[in-house]
């Protein structure tokens, strides 16, 4: 078993005011079980964290580097000039006392937010839009960056981790520098009850169940899953399918599709 302390972590509880009640339903709709293996786990509330940074002009202070339970990432508390708290998503470096801004032009520092149009190419980015004032929606995870390649006309074009190269208009705001935490990948959970703590119950083969159960059961022995095409127990496809759709109206913003592995 491991266990990551990012250094810059505060010790600080979380802020009331942008607090939730975080109830959970244990992978149920309408009392039956439609996602298998979720159940119990530790008591959470929920953060509110600000993913648009629409405070355009206004500096903040950040107070407090917190832990999530609800993502990998880090987050970071900031107290803005004029007096409103908000949580927003910690960048790689960001620590307490330092000062950010959203502007549509500003200064190349982590955890400072500007339009696409106007940050360097070749400049890691996070928490970057899709659609302009929707907010941040892609590269959130702990670690997770993206490299702006190119600014042609009226879109930019943006490498992902993946090796995926999209594009995106040049008027969407996104976050200098990569997302903290990028330890979270080398954590080793160690043993059973901890996954359980995590909420995650027991997860069991199907090739270990009777036909009746699993379409990969039944057999004589550890036999496999005896299928030319793997399913799941709904008859879905589970092993090479491409499960998006060939219509998706965003298909026409892939440059690049990502490297097979």
């Amino acid at each position: 078993m491991s266990v990551v302390k990012p250094d810059k972590l505060t010790d600080k509880k979380p802020e009331k005011s942008l607090l939730l009640k975080f109830s959970k339903k244990s992978g149920r709709s309408h009392g039956k079980i439609s996602v298998r293996h979720k159940g119990g786990g530790h008591k959470r509330k929920f953060r509110l964290v600000d993913f648009k940074q629409d405070k355009i002009g206004i500096s903040g202070k950040v107070v407090s580097i917190e832990k999530d339970p609800n993502r990998s990432a880090l987050i970071a508390l900031v107290n803005y000039k004029d007096g409103e708290k908000r949580y927003v998503l910690a960048s790689e470096g960001m620590k307490k006392g330092k000062e950010i801004i959203t502007s549509e032009k500003t200064s190349i520092k982590n955890g400072n937010r500007m339009k696409l149009k106007n940050i360097p190419v070749g400049t890691i980015i996070s928490n970057i839009e899709m659609i302009p004032g929707r907010g941040g929606q892609i590269i959130r995870s702990a670690g997770a960056g993206a490299v702006l390649m190119a600014v042609d006309k009226d879109m930019a074009q943006i490498k992902m981790a993946s090796g995926e190269i999209r594009a995106v208009k040049k008027e969407c705001y996104a976050t200098l520098g990569q997302v903290s935490n990028f330890e979270h990948n080398a954590v080793k959970i160690g043993k059973a009850g901890r996954k359980r703590w995590m909420g995650t119950r027991p997860t069991v083969r199907g090739t270990a169940m009777n036909p009746v159960d699993h379409p990969h059961g039944g057999g004589e022995g550890r036999s496999g899953a005896g299928l030319k095409h793997p399913k799941t127990p709904w008859g879905t496809p589970a092993l090479g399918k491409r499960t998006r759709k060939k219509n998706k109206s965003s298909n026409k913003f892939i440059i690049k599709r990502r490297s097979k592995r």
